[in-house]
């Protein structure tokens, strides 16, 4: 059976494991009382609507890995990869889970503590790491922090229906097509597994009868696993800059971390407290419907995923011309956004 059949079936076994699961946690959720109600300043939505719909994700993902186990033999060392992204990702999923049922949620400092646990696990227990930085001490630093940070980034950005979750899916398209032709398996099939499930989850969370939200356990989860298959594979055939690429593919949730960060810092206030200074709430003040949001979004993913091809494709000068395109385009739109003001 060839790989991309493999894929395939990856990829629908997670998009049918998740829309039958997903109805399922919505079901549970209001038996027991696992609602988001919308109590302060910074929720964004008017009614109460059940969480957990990021169990249905993980499970898409997880059980769709376990049943391509059963029909395929990995390489030992794809099989361990995979291994090491599942138990990290268990341990996000978790503790994302307690902080949806607990009434006022974890503290940050507790989250954080997990979520480094959860990464080290990843680095040092199945040596899933950055491989350009040469130093391994260095590398193993680098590559939590990053695990850390892309984690927390969706977890930040998912505050419309559909954002944080459409980014996902069309980073796991982006790191699928660029892993491709290096056969990085275990990339490959966490991507298609992760797309399957989120996208099994995307039509509840946009339905207006049954609604239902992903939550802190959807949100980590996934900025988990993408941030864990953004250091498989190689993007420096052509050139070094092409280890820019991970960036550009999750360049928008990055961005919106630091432009909240930015914004809440210059207010005084802690970059880990809530507020509603995220680009998508400027752009609607600015007078854009969510729904025109989301499109812009869509399509702002695609071009920079597009870009972070063509980076691993083009030669050095063309590559820091593209960059220096994106990066001014970029400060454009922040100064844009800085001048919405925000309650």
């Amino acid at each position: 059976m060839s790989n991309e059949l493999l894929y395939l079936i990856s990829f629908a076994a997670a998009l049918l494991i998740s829309l039958i699961a997903t109805p399922l946690c919505r079901f549970f959720a209001i038996k027991f009382n696992v609602m988001d109600s919308p109590i302060t300043a910074v929720k964004t939505h008017k009614v109460s609507t059940p969480y957990l719909g990021g169990i249905a994700i993980a499970l898409g993902f997880i059980a769709s890995l376990f049943l391509i186990r059963f029909i395929t033999h990995f390489p030992d060392g794809t099989l361990r990869s995979l291994r090491g992204i599942i138990y990290g990702s268990i341990i996000i999923m978790l503790l994302g889970f307690i902080d949806d049922v607990k009434y006022k949620g974890l503290g940050f400092k507790s989250k954080l503590l997990i979520q480094f646990l959860a990464a080290a696990i990843v680095v040092f227990g199945f040596d899933i790491r950055i491989n350009f930085l040469a130093m391994y001490p260095f590398s193993c630093i680098v590559s939590i922090l990053w695990i850390v940070g892309i984690t927390n980034a969706f977890n930040i950005i998912d505050i419309m229906d559909g954002l944080s979750s459409g980014i996902a899916v069309i980073a796991a398209f982006a790191f699928l097509f660029i892993s491709l032709p290096t056969e990085m398996i275990y990339v490959n099939f966490c991507a298609v597994a992760l797309a399957g499930g989120i996208l099994g989850f995307m039509p509840y969370n946009f339905s207006k009868s049954k609604k239902i939200f992903m939550g802190d356990t959807g949100s980590l989860f996934i900025g988990f696993v993408l941030a864990s298959i953004a250091m498989g594979t190689s993007y420096t055939k052509m050139n070094n800059i092409g280890l820019f690429a991970p960036l550009l593919i999750l360049a928008v949730p990055i961005y919106e971390t630091g432009l909240v960060s930015m914004f809440r810092m210059q207010k005084g206030k802690s970059p880990f407290l809530g507020s509603k200074d995220h680009y998508a709430l400027r752009l609607e003040k600015m007078g854009f419907s969510r729904k025109r949001i989301l499109i812009m979004t869509y399509i702002a993913c695609t071009i920079l995923a597009f870009c972070a091809f063509l980076f691993t494709k083009l030669t050095l000068s063309y590559a820091m011309m593209l960059l220096l395109v994106v990066l001014a385009c970029l400060w454009a739109i922040t100064v844009k956004l800085a001048s919405v003001k925000i309650e």
